[in-house]
């Protein structure tokens, strides 16, 4: 049973008979001597995809959630269905697009590094790669010279997720993007 102290984000547990991620973490020392240290703690039912907000002392029990992490491929997009394949015995499976709202706009076909959470025979969500590497659509025309400074502007890549580049980047640019954070990192 893992304490509120030893979860970080992305840990999960089981609160109330359902499996949930832990989303976002704060922890608040209070200044008075022998004060307990705080955690609130948001996490994301992965069943519901429902947020719920907790606070607790860090040396409160969680429940543990037994989950089977399989490394997988997303092969198609089918409809409003995401299409994945288990590397390890090639058998597909779907996510609808609602299940998958955060992740979706850094998938690309054949992408590698996914990782389903599968719990009781269902697959609950994917776990995406650190960083993934996405073309650039659409993005205003490059400005000669414009190396020497650091200025940024939007771009629009292949899957619809807008980015702030470099502004001498030009469509058709492959880019490297932190999926944590939605940033560019650098070409690719």
């Amino acid at each position: 049973m893992p304490k509120a102290c030893e979860l970080k984000k992305g840990s999960m547990v089981s609160l109330n008979g359902a499996p949930h991620v832990v989303e976002d973490l704060t922890v608040r020392s209070p200044s008075a001597r022998g004060a307990a240290t705080y955690y609130h703690l948001r996490f994301r039912n992965l069943v519901t995809r429902q947020k719920e907000d907790r606070s607790c002392k860090g040396d409160d029990p969680f429940d543990s959630v037994s989950v089977e992490r399989r490394e997988v491929q997303f092969s198609y997009l089918q409809g409003d269905s995401y299409v994945f394949m288990d590397l390890a015995d090639f058998t597909e499976f779907e996510l609808k697009a609602t299940d998958i709202e955060d992740q979706r706009q850094y998938l690309r076909e054949d992408l590698d590094g996914l990782v389903a959470l599968i719990s009781e025979g269902r697959v609950l969500t994917i776990e995406l790669p650190d960083v993934v590497e996405l073309k650039v659509a659409e993005c205003e025309p490059s400005i000669r010279g414009a190396t020497a400074t650091a200025r940024t502007k939007p771009a629009t890549l292949t899957t619809g997720l807008v980015v702030q580049v470099p502004e001498y980047m030009a469509p058709g640019e492959m880019v490297r993007v932190d999926t944590r954070t939605g940033k560019f990192l650098s070409r690719a």
